[in-house]
């Protein structure tokens, strides 16, 4: 029996004080083949001065289908969106 090669999720820092942001998905058997095919695949151009490798597997996600039981408890807790607060102006934009 052959197994299949991990697949790897690949996120990108395109420069310092950013977020790595998800750029896609590849095949690897380990995690520097990980490493070093995102590089070639995603940073060709010198986009990027960081990247993450995580195998899918190790990713959890929530259901879509079930957005509202997993949300809706939030908007009981007012005090997490700042909307009664008021911002002096000398403070600017915030």
């Amino acid at each position: 029996m052959v197994e299949a090669t991990p697949l790897w999720e690949v996120f990108i820092r395109p420069r310092n004080g950013l977020s790595h942001r998800h750029v896609g998905s590849l095949h690897a058997a380990d995690e520097v083949m990980a490493l070093q095919a995102a590089r070639d695949v995603y940073t060709r151009r010198g986009e990027g001065t960081s990247i993450w490798v995580v195998p899918s597997l190790a990713i959890t996600a929530s259901d879509p289908d079930h957005a509202d039981e997993m949300f809706e408890p939030t908007a009981d807790k007012i005090y997490r969106h700042p909307t009664f607060y008021e911002i002096p102006e000398e403070v600017g934009h915030m």
